[in-house]
């Protein structure tokens, strides 16, 4: 009889899993056992949007940068602004002057000194507690006016100069130089011609500002009284101002063309009264006479010595 023939060890032993395939298994059934996370809903990300979006706003406008509007014609044709339109929206940078001091030509918005609010109202605000909140809160994100008494003008001088007007050519001058400004703004074409002022020295830490609507801006010539009053000092600088943001067909930067750049010498002469300008006319007329006396004695002194010759 044929014996059996018996089977391979392997083929007795019972199969056993791979270790590998075993813990990848169980990794298989974990991943399956978890949940996965459910994701927020737009409803519920949104407000945190708006908080994030605004805590971001209030920190850019009160340390980097925020957006003006502005509110008069005092500016143009530079900044257009004037009671109840649309003006200009400029993006004011907040950090030029902690690194440099203000410079002739900028154009700067300001908090306005004592001397130039001292006799103005306070800035309305609605009576009604819920919409002055939300007018405040505004404000603070630049969605609503300041309640502030802000200005915007363009610097003409700075601490220890000299500014007058006008020299001959109805041209402010600084330190002796006509300045250099084609940014002026005449409402009347046929009317080129700005107020004159006396000799104001610009005490340190202070600024001289005027508007470059030269004949529609109450500035440092008349704000506190004019002269020294109306001197800006530098510390109540908030900005320079660099970018018109809004109406979009006015986007562009905000000039800042110095005047004193190109400024040229000028020989300042002022008005004599009447009587001082005849003084020379007089004087003149009495030393005539000696000189004639004189002239005429020394003329037959020659005479008589060419007879006494011949």
């Amino acid at each position: 009889m044929v014996e059996p023939v018996p089977s391979s060890a392997a083929e007795d032993e019972p199969e056993r899993p791979d270790p590998d395939e075993h813990g990848d298994a169980g990794a298989n059934r974990k991943r399956r056992r978890r949940k996965p996370k459910k994701q927020r809903s737009f409803w519920v990300e949104l407000p945190i949007l708006v908080v994030v979006a605004l805590v971001l706003a209030f920190v850019f406008q009160q340390f980097l940068a925020r957006v003006y509007t502005i509110p008069s014609g005092s500016m143009e044709t530079t900044l257009h602004g004037c009671t109840g339109c649309y003006g200009d929206k400029v993006l004011v940078d907040k950090i030029t002057y902690d690194f440099t001091d203000p410079e002739p030509g900028d154009v700067v918005v300001f908090k306005g000194p004592e001397p130039w609010v001292e006799n103005e109202t306070e800035s309305e605000r609605s009576s009604n507690p819920v919409v002055r909140f939300f007018q405040n809160i505004g404000s603070v994100f630049g969605l609503a006016p300041p309640d502030e008494r802000d200005f915007v003008k363009r610097i003409i001088a700075t601490g220890g100069q000299t500014v007058q007007c006008c020299d001959a050519q109805n041209r402010v001058v600084v330190n002796g130089k006509a300045l250099d400004e084609p940014y002026i703004h005449w409402e009347d074409p046929d009317h080129q011609r700005q107020e004159s002022f006396d000799p104001v020295t610009v005490p340190q830490g202070y600024v001289w500002v005027m508007g470059d609507n030269r004949n529609n801006s109450c500035d440092s010539r008349c704000q506190g009284g004019g002269g020294v009053r109306g001197a800006v000092p530098v510390d109540d600088i908030i900005g320079k101002a660099r970018v018109i943001v809004l109406p979009p067909s006015r986007w562009g930067g905000v000039s800042d063309h110095d005047p004193q750049a190109a400024a040229q010498p000028v020989a300042l002469g002022m008005s004599a009264p009447a009587w001082q300008e005849g003084v020379p006319l007089g004087l003149g007329a009495v030393a005539a006479w000696p000189v004639l006396w004189g002239g005429r004695r020394l003329g037959a002194k020659v005479r008589e010595a060419v007879e006494r010759k011949r």
